[in-house]
């Protein structure tokens, strides 16, 4: 038989997680952000399920492809834009949507031979300090793409920095509005962060949530997803291989990073770093065997790690464990618990797991 490692991908969830997003954006369209396959969900299997959104944003040409493959025949946004001038055919031929956020991209849309003028969005870069135009330089940007004739209509972007914290937006929203009040064109600027916290000051024309389509909650550990009534949309969950009965003072795994303070049962579960665990979780990240709660101990393995069976006494061989997700028992164990003891974000988790692991969909 195959190891027993499985991704599960929830659609119900994507789908709940979608509707969550458009009521927290009431009057707004809302683009399903599927950059890095989404969220290492895999475009293919979360497409039924964000059907319902009004557009679908990413990075990546072949990405856009897929969801064009796929019978998708509304907006297409490309975040980061086009990398080298030959991109623009494909933006043509795919009709894609897409960012300008330096010079060279509009000296690229100058030089494009087109019939079919293009949509792009500007980004400004009022806080970020990642891409886009410096506010003082914004209006000039959109003074050249509005004299070529290559450009149709013109959006207006940002990203906000700190929308997850105690900052807050005020301060890139200031230099947004302040720059952008009386130019033409739909905006965007809402992240999941600012959709969920920020939804009055930042409702425009069209919110990005990602991570918060994933069942993730954007600003942890201050809320939780079960706060923003999100659900969680992938588990991955494995079995245990074997189980050890130790005594005090014995040691657990390479470098002996866990040693047994008295008589304990441990369990050995199929996973490990080579299936996108992180290999920096140490001893008391949590995990569910049987739907019960209990910790990682030891180091972990390329294939392996050790869970404490003190809390599960009745585990043995073939017994489950839920490494994040939802267990068989109806028991959540929120992915964002187990990248906050691996020093990480969830995104990081979903993103990782390895191509070995198998992946079902429900």
């Amino acid at each position: 038989m195959p190891r027993p490692i499985l991704a599960t991908i929830h659609t119900d969830a994507l789908a709940r997680n979608l509707d969550r997003a458009r009521r927290a954006a009431v009057d707004s369209r809302v683009w399903a952000v599927v950059k890095a396959n989404a969220y290492g969900h895999g475009i293919e299997r979360v497409f039924e399920s964000f059907r319902a959104a009004d557009g679908f944003a990413l990075l990546d040409l072949a990405e856009a492809e897929r969801v064009r493959a796929l019978g998708w025949r509304g907006p297409v946004l490309l975040l980061e834009g086009v990398f080298e001038p030959r991109d623009l055919e494909l933006c043509s031929r795919l009709d894609l949507w897409h960012t300008v956020h330096c010079d060279e991209q509009i000296d690229m849309l100058a030089a494009h031979k087109t019939q079919v003028p293009q949509r792009v969005f500007l980004k400004m870069n009022s806080g970020m300090n990642r891409l886009g135009f410096a506010p003082e330089r914004f209006r000039a940007a959109w003074t050249r793409l509005d004299a070529l004739p290559q450009v149709d209509e013109i959006s207006l972007m940002t990203h906000f920095s700190d929308a997850d914290g105690a900052r807050g937006v005020a301060h890139q929203l200031e230099a947004f509005e302040r720059v952008t009040r009386d130019l033409p064109g739909e905006r965007s600027i809402a992240n999941s962060a600012a959709t969920l916290r920020h939804a009055a000051a930042t409702r425009c024309d069209w919110v990005r949530p990602g991570i918060l389509l994933y069942g993730s909650a954007p600003d942890f550990p201050e809320h939780d997803a079960a706060h923003w009534q999100l659900q969680p949309t992938m588990t991955l969950s494995t079995r245990l291989i074997s189980v050890q009965t130790l005594q005090a003072g014995d040691t657990v795994g390479y470098g002996s990073r866990f040693t047994a303070e008295g008589p304990m049962t441990i369990g050995v579960a199929a996973v490990g770093y080579a299936d996108g665990y992180p290999r920096h979780c140490d001893t008391g990240t949590p995990v569910l065997v049987d739907g019960v709660r209990t910790r990682m101990v030891g180091r972990v393995s390329m294939d392996m790690i050790t869970v404490d069976l003190t809390p599960v006494p009745q585990a043995c061989f073939g017994s489950e464990v839920t490494v994040w997700g939802r267990a068989s028992t109806g028991t959540v164990l929120p992915i964002d618990e187990v990248a906050k003891a691996a020093g990480t974000v969830g995104y990081e988790l979903m993103c990782a797991v390895a191509p070995r692991v198998p992946v079902t969909v429900d």
